[in-house]
């Protein structure tokens, strides 16, 4: 009856540890998913910033081909 017992409780360290395990994946998940949205609001921004900046450049060109 000892191994039995030493057995369950080899088996309930283990799964304790990948309970452990779990938790900290999912801690680590939801930071990731936080860059992640964070990361899809500077993609954004950037976008913008360059669509901006290229209607500026569009406008250069305009005015250089102006004729005087």
């Amino acid at each position: 009856m000892s191994d039995g017992n030493s057995e369950s409780e080899v088996l309930a360290q283990e799964l304790k540890s990948v309970g452990n395990k779990i938790l900290a994946l999912e801690t680590r998940l939801a930071e990731v998913e936080a860059v992640i949205t964070r990361l899809e609001a500077a993609a954004g921004t950037t976008a913008r910033a360059m669509e901006e900046i290229s209607s500026h450049w569009d406008a250069v060109y305009r005015a250089m081909r102006r004729p005087d």
